[in-house]
C-alpha cells in the first residue's frame, strides 16, 4: 500500500536494539502473543502494535456477554504480558496501511519500520453484504461487544418489568441468536439459563422464565464442524432448556424490531449475530490475494507469496493442511502459527535453515451448552453432558493467563453451578 494511505508522525522510528533487525507484529491476539513470546531470546527487536491495550481470551467472551464473568477476568494488559521480555516493545495505535516498498507499518500516530512483519490482525463480523444489520444484531468479538450485548439482554428484562402492553413485553422477552456454530450454541444456552434460573424471583410483574430464546441456523444442522451425533446432542440439550432451534432457515432481513427468515417473522427485543466472520483489512493493506472472506492467501511457510519477510497468521490468513483441508479459525491454530513463525524468523536471523512448511495439529473441538452440559470431540474421545462440561471447564481454565484469573474464573463457575447466580449483572452504560 502506498505511504499516502496514512499520515504517521514524520521521523518517528521503532526503537532498535540487538542490532538492526526489527520485527513488527500487528495484533495482540493469540497468534501475535505466541509470536512475540517465541522471539524472546532472539537477537532482534520486536514491536507489537494493537489498537487495544489488552489481550482478550475470546473463547469466554460469551460469558461476559451473559453476566457470568467480568471483563477483567478474561483480559490482560499487553504491557504486563511482555514486561519481562527485554527485546519487546508495545505500541497502542490503529494500523491504517502497510508500505511494502519502504517496509513500514503505517498507523494513526506512528510509522514502524520493519525487517520482518507478522500480520495477526484477527477477524471481525461478517454480515454477508448487509452491514446495515449490525446496529440491530451486534456480533461478539471484543470486550466492548460483550458488555454491549450484556446491557441489551439485561435492559430487555428491565423494560419488560415496566411496560403495560403485553405484546411489547412478549417482544422484549424474545431473544434471537443468528448462527448455529459454537458461539451461537453457547449464547443460546447461557441466555436460557439467565431467563429460567438466574432471574427467578427477581421481577414482580412478569416471569423471566417465559422468555422465548430462538437459535436460527441457515444450514441443515447446528455445529457443522462437529460430528453429527454430537451436534444432535447439542440440539436436544438446547431444546430441553427451552431454546427453539430453527435449522435450514436462512435469515433474509434484520431490523430494530426483529428478524425475518425465509419462513417466518420473529418480533424480538434482542438480536445477537453469531453467523459469520470476515478477516481484517490486511489484504488491502498488503495488496494481496485473498479468499471471499478477506483472508490472505499465504505460502506453506505462512509467508506472503513473493515476499518472504512478511507473514500472515491466524484468522487473517487462509491456510490449508497437507491434505488440502482448511485450517480452522480457532485459538489453538493461531497459537501454533505464531509459534511456527517465531521459530522461522529466529532461524533466519541466526543464519539457520527454517522449516519449509507449517503443519497444523488439530487437538479437538469443544462447546458448552449451559451450566452442566458440553460436547467434546477429541481424537478417539467424545464426551457429552457433565463429563464434557467438566473437561471443557478445565481446558479453558488451563489456557487462561495468570494464576489469579484461573482461581477467579474457577470460583465464579463453581459459585454459578451451586447457586445459579451470575455476579456480573451490570448495565454499563
Amino acid at each position: 500500500m502506498d505511504a499516502s494511505a496514512s499520515t504517521p508522525a514524520e521521523g518517528v522510528r521503532a526503537p532498535a536494539r540487538n542490532g538492526d533487525v526489527r520485527v513488527v507484529i500487528i495484533g495482540a491476539g493469540f497468534g501475535g502473543l505466541e509470536t512475540i513470546k517465541g522471539l524472546a531470546k532472539a537477537p532482534l527487536t520486536v514491536t507489537i502494535v494493537d489498537r487495544k491495550n489488552h489481550h482478550c481470551f475470546q473463547p469466554l467472551l460469551y460469558q461476559v456477554a451473559t453476566a457470568a464473568l467480568s471483563p477483567a477476568d478474561i483480559a490482560w494488559p499487553i504491557r504486563k504480558l511482555v514486561r519481562d521480555q527485554k527485546n519487546a516493545y508495545v505500541v497502542m495505535a490503529g494500523v491504517t496501511g502497510i508500505d511494502r516498498l519502504a517496509q513500514r507499518v503505517l498507523t494513526d500516530s506512528i510509522a514502524l519500520p520493519y525487517d520482518y512483519l507478522v500480520v495477526a490482525a484477527g477477524a471481525t463480523h461478517s454480515y454477508f453484504g448487509r452491514d446495515d444489520w449490525e446496529s440491530s444484531a451486534p456480533g461478539l468479538k471484543t470486550l466492548g461487544d460483550a458488555t454491549d450485548i450484556r446491557a441489551r439482554i439485561l435492559r430487555a428484562f428491565e423494560k419488560a418489568e415496566i411496560t403495560d402492553a403485553e405484546a411489547t413485553r412478549r417482544k422484549l422477552m424474545t431473544f434471537v441468536i443468528i448462527g448455529g456454530g459454537p458461539t451461537g450454541v453457547e449464547m443460546a444456552g447461557a441466555i436460557a439459563e439467565i431467563a429460567k434460573k438466574t432471574l427467578l424471583g427477581d421481577f414482580r410483574r412478569f416471569a423471566p422464565a417465559e422468555s422465548r430464546i430462538v437459535l436460527v441456523e441457515a444450514g441443515p444442522r447446528l455445529l457443522p464442524a462437529f460430528p453429527e451425533s454430537l451436534a444432535r446432542y447439542a440440539e436436544r440439550s438446547l431444546t430441553r432448556m427451552g431454546v427453539e432451534v430453527l435449522t435450514a432457515e436462512a435469515v433474509v432481513e434484520v431490523d430494530a424490531h426483529g428478524v425475518t427468515t425465509a419462513k417466518q417473522r420473529i418480533e424480538a427485543g434482542t438480536i445477537i449475530w453469531a453467523a459469520g466472520v470476515a478477516a481484517s483489512p490486511a489484504a488491502d493493506w498488503l495488496d494481496a490475494a485473498h479468499d471471499r472472506s478477506g483472508r490472505v492467501i499465504v505460502e506453506h511457510d505462512l509467508s506472503l507469496p513473493g515476499v518472504p519477510n512478511i507473514f500472515v497468521i491466524g484468522d487473517t490468513a487462509t491456510v490449508k493442511t497437507a491434505s488440502g483441508a482448511p485450517v480452522p479459525g480457532i485459538a489453538p491454530a493461531a497459537k501454533q502459527m505464531g509459534q511456527f513463525v517465531a521459530k522461522t524468523i529466529a532461524a533466519r536471523v541466526a543464519g539457520k535453515q527454517s522449516a519449509p512448511r507449517f503443519t497444523y495439529r488439530h487437538y479437538g473441538d469443544l462447546a458448552t451448552i449451559g451450566r452442566t452440559s458440553a460436547i467434546v470431540n477429541l481424537k478417539g474421545v467424545r464426551l457429552t453432558g457433565f463429563p464434557g462440561w467438566l473437561f471443557w471447564s478445565v481446558a479453558h481454565i488451563y489456557y487462561l493467563i495468570g494464576t489469579r484469573n484461573r482461581f477467579v474464573v474457577a470460583f465464579d463457575w463453581l459459585w454459578n453451578y451451586i447457586t445459579f447466580q451470575r455476579g456480573a449483572r451490570l448495565i454499563s452504560p
